[in-house]
This record gives structure tokens, sequence and C-alpha cells, in this order.
């Protein structure tokens, strides 16, 4: 199973390298976008990818990528409150 983590460009300093600097939940990552990064539908700043491994797998619209990152901010709470009760430390 993969994981795809929704992340959002903020430049695309070497469109001939295939290569975008994209946010991901406040942190700036160097990603390949040549596998998205269309003549026809270039990559632009604002845009919204799904990445994993450092790829961008494929586009998604902002509604997606805030549900996506909402899911996934829950499940990490989830993790959280279940570690807590494993280890007896629950408030």
């Amino acid at each position: 199973m993969c994981l795809g983590i929704p992340g959002r460009i903020v430049d695309v300093p070497d469109r001939q390298a295939g290569l975008a600097t994209v946010d991901i939940s406040g942190v700036r990552r160097s990603v390949s976008v040549a596998l998205v990064d269309e003549p026809a539908a270039p990559i632009e700043p604002g845009d919204w990818v799904l990445v994993h491994v450092g790829f961008a797998l494929s586009r998604i619209d902002e509604a997606q990528a805030h549900e996506t990152l909402e899911l996934l901010r829950q499940g990490v709470e989830l993790q959280r409150e279940l570690d807590e009760i494993r280890h007896g430390t629950v408030t």
C-alpha cells in the first residue's frame, strides 16, 4: 500500500528537470513533477498534487487536498489516543 500526501506547488524552479518545490503541511521539499507536468496543462504554483516518496503521482483539487489532510490528521490523533491507552497515560 502506498500513501500519497497532498502538497501544494509553491515554485517550479527547474521545469526542464521536472522539479518543483512543494509545501507539505508547512515543510517544503523538492519533488519530481515529471509524471504530472504536461505541456497542455503545466504545473503552476498553487496547484495541488499527491506526493509519494518524492514524486507527484497525480493532481488533485484543493477540496480533495484539504479533505485528505484532515483525514490524515484524524488518523494521527486516533493513533496518539490508542498509544495513550496502551501505555496507561490517558489523562
